[in-house]
């Protein structure tokens, strides 16, 4: 569906986006996720053909951006962050104008707004001027501004931002619902929403790409935990020879539970080794041995985790201004 090849933005001499490539199938959701100033919104704004790379390509449904940047944004649609909405508009007039600017005529124009009203809820707001809406509602208006056309890509740049608990859950359901259609790439910083929304992660550093993964791989690990009676040299002599196994680490201080010393470990595994395999393995090897084993299982990383080891290295040196335009 979206094909990026080798994408650099300078602003000025500053690099904002570094030869970027990834490529997303059609109905998936996946989450842009980044430092503010990582590149995310170049990256989006190249995407979408409102800005174009120094070098790089981009192809929407096989379309190549640069030789017939019309028609492929024709597959595109795009919320940004900050919306151009026109307070003074009512929701109709706005989707009305929007309608005309994608090329929308006669009943398809009326049969495509009745559509997207529907899809966003809107109905009972659509006399309403816009300015009297609240955050919610206007990033509604938003989303379906950005459906208008049944766009097979739809670009989502921080869609929940200012939305409190109950709109921001609305949005999310409103996203899913939407990727039955259409492939989503949502831009954000904040990690839950990727949780919550999407099958996969891109993970944006000072305008690298750093991680491209799904998410049953991205928690993934191979590592196991356990928690036993066994103190640490004890566990060790009892494993140090199980195929499978690279290493044993303290993972937390001991503790007494039920008058019982408990201590936990993390084992780190080989790739090819089955988990559930070798922790039956270990649990018989230990209470064969008289020992208590209290829990043993797979250790499931988390994105946030992985966010922070991705961007624990040091930041190159910038200014504000080139922030601001990445």
């Amino acid at each position: 569906m979206l094909e990026v090849s080798q994408l650099t933005r300078f602003f000025g001499e500053f690099k904002a986006v570094d030869n970027v490539s990834f490529k997303i199938g059609q109905g998936e959701i996946v989450g842009l996720l980044g430092h503010n100033g990582a590149g995310k919104t170049t990256i989006m704004k190249m995407i979408s053909g409102y800005l174009e790379p120094n070098e790089g390509a981009i192809k929407v449904d096989n379309i190549d951006m640069q030789l017939d940047p019309k028609r492929a944004q024709r597959s595109i649609g795009y919320l940004p962050e900050n919306l151009p909405i026109y307070p003074e508009m009512t929701v109709a007039d706005y989707l009305d104008y929007t309608s005309d600017m994608k090329g929308l005529i006669g009943q398809d124009k009326i049969n495509e707004i009745k559509r997207v009203i529907q899809a966003t809820s809107l109905v009972e707001k659509l006399l309403s001027p816009i300015s009297t809406l609240s955050r919610g509602y206007k990033q509604r208006v938003g989303v379906a501004q950005a459906i208008l056309g049944k766009p097979r890509l739809l670009i989502l740049d921080e869609p929940t931002n200012g939305l409190d608990p109950t709109q921001t859950q609305q949005m999310r359901e409103l996203i899913h619902e939407l990727s039955n259609e259409a492939t989503v790439i949502l831009s954000t910083h904040i990690m839950q929403e990727v949780d919550a929304i999407c099958d996969r992660v891109l993970i944006i550093r000072n305008g690298e790409l750093a991680v491209d993964t799904s998410r049953d791989e991205l928690e993934k690990s191979n590592s196991l935990l356990i928690a036993t009676s066994l103190d640490y040299s004890a566990l060790n002599s009892l494993l140090v020879n199980q195929p499978g196994i690279l290493g044993i680490e303290t993972s937390a201080e001991g503790s007494t539970k039920a008058g019982a010393q408990v201590h936990r470990y993390r084992i780190a595994v080989e790739d090819a080794t089955d988990h559930l395999q070798l922790g039956a393995v270990i649990s018989r090897t230990l209470i064969d041995a008289g020992a208590e084993v209290y829990g043993i299982g797979e250790e499931r990383r988390d994105l946030e985790t992985l966010f922070r080891e991705v961007n624990s290295a040091p930041m190159r040196a910038t200014t504000e201004e080139a922030k601001d335009a990445a």
